[in-house]
């Protein structure tokens, strides 16, 4: 008991390789929830969570009875599952990596790790708790994108599916990341139009980084362009209010010298570095290698940091990587773009350097979704598109939709993090929707 709900822990080995079911095991760990009046044998119907990332673990609330779970639990046993590589399922991250004596080997690995086996993971959990009932499926972002993997692989098993934030564009990642970075120089342009003496803070720390050696906490050198990823603060409901107060106060006097303050650098060091959840840095490009049949053989090949060679035609002037800061022009701050600096300066990440690499060239990916079978599903669901979406293309997202018969509720409300901002409010309308 917790707060007034059952919480029953559930822990299962699965294939790591689904062609292979008798080889290598990995453990999936899950959480079922349900209200104390229902009991923990309820028969209400089941709903599992796919969380954002990748790289995400399952929720882990002091109080269930809140937010968007709370609401869930009025209706549903809530299925709160860690996908592979996170949470208490078997960890991706530099140290379990270790075991492996080459990075061909590491590559083999992790390519395991994508949505197409947690869809397989969740149907394995589904038959193991669920008694091979359906359950619907409620998908954050990247979950988002499993959902859609769901309804590709697995359709049978879904009674129906809720998305926030996450319909994926079936398009390379150049195209997606050309959409996404045009979106997050939308956020920075509203950003230093409420925050004007911001643009001048940010150009004076930029312009001392680059000539003055600062450590962050985690004990490396912060260097301009990682500066710059405090930009993944904008595309949240908040984001524009946190991201200020890291510019209200940056510089300290030490003996004439100007120096960045403790408290600056331990707030960006909190916020870049990437120790929770390194396999949000490894993977973040992979989830968008050939995803589909027809982009099948296709490396992402640091498709990020390619594409400003096209700053000042396809990609917004603002991103330029070594921009002047004395001209007036603005500099931006970047989004949910990775970039192959940051394996090379955060210490979590550092170790899987080559493998970075070696994924950036891979091509040897299993597509993730089906179109055709989107075309011809059956299952119904229904989804919070976010106007301004800055990680997930709004267009894209409307195309992939239509195509698999979901409905949407497009709305300026909420930034991408609705479902955090008021969860309970966007599930509802969420329900409310798919029942009309």
């Amino acid at each position: 008991m917790q707060h007034g709900v059952h919480v029953t822990e559930h822990r299962l080995q699965v294939p790591l390789d689904y062609s292979d079911p008798n080889g290598r095991q990995i453990e999936l760990f899950a959480r079922e929830v349900t209200l104390d009046k229902n009991g923990p044998n309820t028969d209400q119907p089941a709903i599992i969570f796919m969380q954002g990332g990748p790289g995400g673990r399952a929720p882990r609330p002091g109080d269930f009875n809140s937010g968007w779970i709370g609401e869930a639990l009025k209706t549903h046993r809530m299925i709160l599952m860690d996908e592979r590589g996170t949470g208490l399922s078997t960890r991706l991250d530099a140290l379990t990596l270790s075991e492996f004596a080459t990075v061909k080997d590491q590559v083999n690995y992790v390519k395991h790790f994508r949505a197409d086996n947690m869809v397989r993971d969740a149907e394995l959990l589904r038959g193991e708790i669920n008694a091979g009932k359906k359950w619907a499926s409620l998908g954050q972002s990247y979950g988002g994108f499993i959902n859609t993997s769901y309804l590709s692989l697995a359709p049978e098993g879904l009674s129906a599916v809720y998305y926030t934030g996450g319909l994926p564009g079936l398009v390379s990642i150049d195209e997606i990341y050309r959409r996404t970075y045009r979106a997050t120089a939308a956020r920075n342009e509203v950003y230093f139009k409420r925050y004007e003496a911001d643009q001048q803070t940010l150009k004076d720390v930029l312009t001392h980084l680059d000539t003055h050696e600062e450590i962050l906490p985690t004990g490396e050198r912060l260097t301009s362009r990682r500066l710059r990823m405090l930009g993944l603060m904008l595309g949240t409901t908040t984001g524009f209010d946190q991201l200020h107060y890291f510019f209200e106060g940056p510089f300290v006097s030490v003996r004439g010298q100007k120096r960045l303050n403790t408290q600056f650098l331990d707030m960006v060091g909190r916020q870049l570095s990437q120790g929770d959840s390194p396999m949000y840095g490894v993977l973040h490009e992979t989830i968008y290698a050939g995803a589909t049949p027809a982009l099948r053989g296709e490396a992402t090949n640091w498709a990020a940091e390619r594409l400003l060679a096209e700053v000042g035609s396809g990609i917004p002037e603002g991103f330029a990587p070594a921009p002047d800061y004395r001209a007036e022009s603005p500099v931006y701050l970047t989004g949910e773009h990775m970039y192959p600096l940051i394996y090379e300066e955060d210490p979590a990440l550092a170790p899987m350097r080559e493998l970075a690499h070696e994924l950036a060239a891979f091509t040897d990916w299993e597509p993730v979704y089906n179109p055709e079978q989107l075309a011809n599903n059956e299952v119904p669901g229904a989804a919070a598109v976010y106007f301004e979406d800055m990680f997930v293309p709004t267009d894209l997202s409307l195309k992939t939709a239509e195509l698999a018969g979901i409905r949407t509720w497009v709305t300026n409300e909420y930034q991408h993090d609705g479902l955090r901002a008021d969860g309970a409010a966007v599930f509802q309308h969420l329900q409310n929707l798919l029942e009309d």
